[in-house]
Order: C-alpha cells, then structure tokens, then sequence
C-alpha cells in the first residue's frame, strides 16, 4: 500500500492513497477528501500534489479540470450533460458528488475509457 507523504514546516501529513478520494482547490489551499468523511486543508496549490502523486509507483489521479484531482478507482459515474461526478467506495453508502466542466469530464471519460 503506498502513502501519500506531505511535510511542512509544523508537522507530516501520511496517507493511504486508497483512502483518498479527491483533492479540491481553493487558491492557494487544497482540501484533501479522503473516504472516511474527514477532510485535511493543505497550504499547497493543486500542481504540488500533480507532482506528488506522479512519483507514485501506480498514480491512479488524474486532473480533472483547474480545481479537482479524483482518484480514477473510484469514479463510478460521469454525467457530462449535467455537469455531475460520482465517486464511490465500499465504505461508504452516500459517496461524493463533484461538479466539474464539460470540456473537464469529456477528457476524464475518454481517458477512463483508454483503461485495460
């Protein structure tokens, strides 16, 4: 199981990756959204975490537009015309829904459906 490891200068931020399900950009802050409910601001921009999560043996996020990173294992619907994003997971009955651009979920989509 790999982590995702962030260090700052007051403390050290270690998490499954599996227990993430997206990060969301506000300015110059993130919030982390992991499954579990809880949900961690970060003093970083969105390309720190590209970055971050690029150095993974398997990188299973992807951009989807300017403000949003979602975990590909765990997208389970996408409606373009509405504009709407469904993430879910075993451990939770509810999930998350994500707004985003067309133009955003088109480019998700086609690349969901590239997979093997």
């Amino acid at each position: 199981m790999e982590r995702l490891k962030i260090i700052t200068s007051v403390g050290l931020f270690r998490v499954p990756t599996d227990d993430i399900a997206y990060i969301e950009a506000s300015g110059n802050y993130c919030d982390v959204h992991l499954f579990n409910g809880e949900s961690v601001t970060m003093t970083f921009q969105l390309h720190y975490f590209v970055e971050a999560f690029n150095k993974l043996k398997q990188n299973f996020f992807t951009r989807v537009g300017k403000s949003l990173i979602v975990n590909t294992n765990y997208v389970y619907a996408i409606n373009i015309t509405n504009q709407d994003l469904k993430l879910m997971d075993h451990r939770m009955n509810q999930g998350f829904r994500l707004k985003a651009s067309k133009e955003a979920l088109k480019e998700l989509k086609t690349i969901l459906e590239q997979e093997k």
